[in-house]
């Protein structure tokens, strides 16, 4: 348990970093969930939008150090490699 007001501190900022880094993670998921969902259903068009909209918010990801850079590109990597086999 913090005693000392600064490690009080820390653990207040802790909770609050926690939370937003949660949602971000969350939203990125959903992106990704969108793709995933575009590519099973066989629509290039769609997956293609999806993958254009899912790839800033994972930069974003990684900026706001959610996310490392390299899974990042990984991800992207192989979800644009999906979906160029659609079409």
């Amino acid at each position: 348990m913090a005693n000392s007001p600064q490690a009080k501190k820390r653990a207040r900022q802790n909770e609050r970093r926690f939370a937003i880094n949660k949602a971000r993670r969350s939203r990125i998921r959903t992106y990704l969930r969108k793709v995933e969902e575009a590519i099973e259903s066989g629509d290039a068009a769609v997956a293609a939008s999806a993958l254009k909209d899912a790839q800033p918010e994972l930069m974003r990801g990684v900026t706001k150090g959610v996310l490392h850079k390299n899974t990042v590109a990984r991800k992207m990597s192989r979800l644009s490699a999906r979906v160029k086999a659609l079409s």
